[in-house]
């Protein structure tokens, strides 16, 4: 026998580790496997799609997004509650089971907590929730502004700017029709007081804000609370910090469906290029809130 069929196959040598980019263009992969489905996949099937074993995805998902593929894909079916239970006001089950919820019980305890309250409630246009609400007057960009705000017991729900008091809580009235709404300026007159100094550029106390949206949305949020006054972010920078490089576009929808302004400062966040981006109440105020930050 000769001697060259005596020796051990060469081993082939391992693939090369995957780059920082590489990694995240397969989490991207992932996260595009769950958005096409509208919520959460079989670990094995996102394993597929990414390119790696599911240890692998559960580890580098995390590292990349900061949080794990399940929650992400319950976010993502979190999303189409409110559409679902708008178009579903007859029954909370029918609503479960379009959104691909296997059980009432699944959908009232991963749903309720993307809501901000239970779903019967949200489907009932947030019957039975009581808001409270102050507003006075404020002064941006040169205009004399009218400055409302909502608040939950957990925190500021809402912040609107505008010349109509009556015009602003028929829109946060509109998204919550069945709510209590409440005038109550007194109790919330040191509220007030904080948001007003933030439109006028000073330090206050933190607020805490009530937050009602998607798990991506609220990391968003969070960030732009994480910008210290006087600084901005792009809107790529915001979108490489919350852990999805690729979702530039998506930071900037959530900033324009911020509902907490100024104590959520969405103004601080600008494009690339340095131009002002866009902003709910127009660029003179975004203009004129950072040069009051910036002193």
């Amino acid at each position: 026998m000769p001697v060259e069929m005596l020796r051990a196959p060469t081993p082939t040598p391992p693939p090369p580790p995957a780059t920082p980019a590489d990694g995240r263009e397969r989490v991207l992969a992932a996260c595009r496997a769950m958005d096409d489905a509208g919520g959460p996949l079989p670990p094995e099937q996102l394993a597929t799609a990414a390119g790696w074993s599911t240890r692998q995805l559960h580890r580098r998902f995390a590292e990349v997004t900061g949080t794990t593929p399940r929650a992400y894909g319950e976010a993502l079916r979190a999303a189409r509650l409110g559409p679902a239970l708008a178009q579903s006001r007859d029954t909370v089950l029918d609503a479960a089971f379009a959104t691909g919820y296997g059980s009432v019980r699944a959908f009232y305890e991963q749903g309720a907590a993307r809501l901000g309250m239970t779903p019967s409630a949200w489907a009932g246009g947030g019957r039975g929730e009581r808001l409270l609400w102050t507003a006075g007057p404020c002064s941006l960009a040169g205009e004399d502004l009218q400055l409302l705000v909502v608040a939950s017991l957990a925190g500021v729900v809402a912040v609107r700017l505008g010349a109509d008091v009556e015009a602003l809580l028929a829109e946060v009235a509109g998204e919550l029709p069945l709510a209590q709404l409440a005038r109550e300026d007194d109790a919330l007159t040191d509220v007030l007081d904080a948001v007003r100094a933030l439109a006028r550029g000073s330090a206050g106390p933190v607020l805490p804000v009530d937050v009602r949206g998607t798990a991506f949305q609220a990391a968003v949020w969070a960030a732009l609370r994480r910008i210290p006054a006087g600084q901005t972010r792009s809107y790529a920078q915001v979108a490489a910090e919350v852990g999805s490089p690729g979702a530039v576009r998506a930071v900037g929808t959530a900033c324009a469906r911020n509902p907490a302004a100024l104590v959520t400062p969405c103004h601080r966040v600008v494009r690339s290029d340095g131009g002002l981006g866009g902003f709910r109440w127009g660029l003179e105020v975004k203009r004129a809130l950072l040069d009051a930050e910036r002193g």
